[in-house]
């Protein structure tokens, strides 16, 4: 019997992936754990194994396919004994139940379609239908939409693909979109996809290299939805503010649109109030030179390096998880039905990446020496920036630090990463004249706010575990011991 191969879910919340590459192709024969084909999500990319034994009959969905959904028909198995394409006509039959990618959802490269006759449009045993634009026929008629080799592509209504008999062009909804957004006239536009379908690159390119036209005055627009009374400014009130060909327009890809999403989420969401203190970081500064120089050595391919070089960002890691295990109060994440209480301060630090950010999570971050803190940190980062983490890697965490001292920013507040409660924005320490025993001097300070949930942690709360990070800041030999 055949057996299907879905889109897998690599995290909780994950709804949809963009299956980057294939691993294998058809023909091969895999055994559980081999690594079949890399899967983008939002944040990562992952390696998605083989569960079964057999011989890959059909590739569904092609390299590169964007927005396939979870538990959607990707590959098909031929198990053993089992003739492939036998199993490759009976797609969607038996084993695990998928639901098969949608045409022209986010999917600007075309599936890959069986020859002219091999598929019905009946429904197989498993009861998955397969969509009109793997099979290549109508579901009312069976009557196939795919040319024989050679001859030109016909549409049902008897017009060329690419252009209907009524003038209509066929384009994704990706393509007509970014179209929309620019002003641009799809008819204008040739088109590189199957059948001359206009997908993303085309328009891209007609708006990019100055051929696109604007689209026509008496072209129908949808009527507009009703929407809230602070409504945003649309996507074409916003570009008509802007001479044409002054701009280019860059898609967002997964990673900014989840981002955008769980900001909205979270500021509209989560009742923010803040709390910034100054802390004097010279006894910290000091600590820290001298455990840098006390750092033993080891071999490497790059020669003699210390085992580690501690940063403030590793201190101000740890300080957080100290103060969050003596006020565990704080250290709680809110849910309608009831208060969660962490038993360890799970830190999760802000990591800059091309297109984001991403937060990778220190856990147990209470119970780890400083240096263990600062390598793992440079691992968790390293990974990050490829793309590389896995999913437990940076989801959940009781806190987080965001950190843009480097940067030379003074001080900020910082937007809550839910389910966290609190999140700590660190800026840069500088040299500041203060008082001290009744005499100005100067000193090195940092500014840091707290973000706070006010559903979790009230002020006084947040005041207080404010505070006893400040404690172990300008105390900073407290966090040896």
């Amino acid at each position: 019997m055949p057996i299907n191969i879905t889109m897998p879910a690599l995290s909780p919340t994950m709804e949809e992936g963009n299956l980057a590459k294939w691993l294998v192709k058809e023909g091969d024969h895999v055994s559980p754990g081999d690594v079949i084909a890399e899967i983008e999500t939002d944040k990562a990319t992952m390696e998605v194994e083989a569960v079964d034994e057999g011989t890959v009959a059909r590739i569904v969905v092609p390299a590169g396919t964007e927005g396939v959904k979870v538990n959607a028909l990707i590959a098909v198995l031929a198990g053993e004994g089992e003739d492939a394409g036998a199993a490759a006509k009976g797609a969607g039959g038996g084993g695990a139940k998928a639901e098969a990618p949608k045409a022209g959802v986010k999917q600007d490269k075309a599936p890959i379609s069986p020859p002219v006759g091999e598929m019905s449009a009946k429904q197989t045993e498993g009861g998955a239908v397969p969509p009109a634009s793997q099979s290549g026929k109508t579901m009312e008629t069976g009557r196939s939409t795919l040319p024989p080799s050679g001859l030109p592509a016909i549409s049902p209504t008897g017009g060329e693909i690419g252009k209907s008999s009524n003038g209509r062009t066929f384009a994704s909804p990706l393509a007509r979109r970014i179209a929309k957004d620019a002003g641009v006239d799809l008819s204008a536009v040739k088109g590189s996809g199957p059948h001359g379908r206009v997908v993303k690159v085309d328009v891209e390119a007609a708006i990019s290299g100055g051929t696109a036209k604007a689209a026509p005055a008496g072209a129908p627009v949808a009527a507009p939805a009703a929407a809230p009374a602070a409504k945003p400014m649309s996507d074409e009130t916003v570009l008509k503010l802007f001479e044409p060909g002054s701009y280019e327009l860059v898609p967002h890809d997964n990673m900014r649109k989840t981002i955008a999403r769980r900001l909205v989420e979270a500021k509209t969401t989560i009742p923010h109030f803040y709390l910034t203190v100054d802390c004097r970081i010279d006894d910290l500064l000091s600590l820290r030179k001298q455990l840098n120089d006390a750092a033993p050595k080891r071999k490497t391919e790059k020669g003699e390096e210390p085992a580690y070089k501690l940063s403030v960002n590793d201190m101000v890691i740890k300080a957080l998880a100290l103060a969050l295990r003596d006020v565990p109060d704080a250290n709680v994440s809110w849910t309608d039905s009831a208060m969660v209480k962490h038993r360890h301060a799970d830190v999760g630090v802000a990591v800059s990446i091309p297109g984001g950010l991403i937060t990778p999570i220190v856990r147990h971050a209470e119970e780890k020496t400083l240096s263990a803190i600062s390598n793992e940190m440079k691992d968790l980062a390293g990974r990050a920036r490829n793309r590389k983490l896995k999913p437990e890697e940076y989801q959940g965490g009781s806190s987080a630090v965001s950190n843009l001292g480097m940067f030379g920013v003074k001080d900020f507040a910082a937007v809550i990463n839910p389910p966290h409660a609190t999140i700590l924005a660190v800026g840069a320490g500088e040299e500041r004249a203060v008082v001290r025993d009744g005499q100005v001097v100067v000193a090195n300070v940092m500014s840091v706010t707290l973000s706070t949930d006010h559903r979790a942690v009230d002020g006084a709360l947040g005041a207080e575990l404010l505070a006893a990070f400040r404690r172990y800041i300008e105390a900073p030999m407290a966090m040896l011991v």
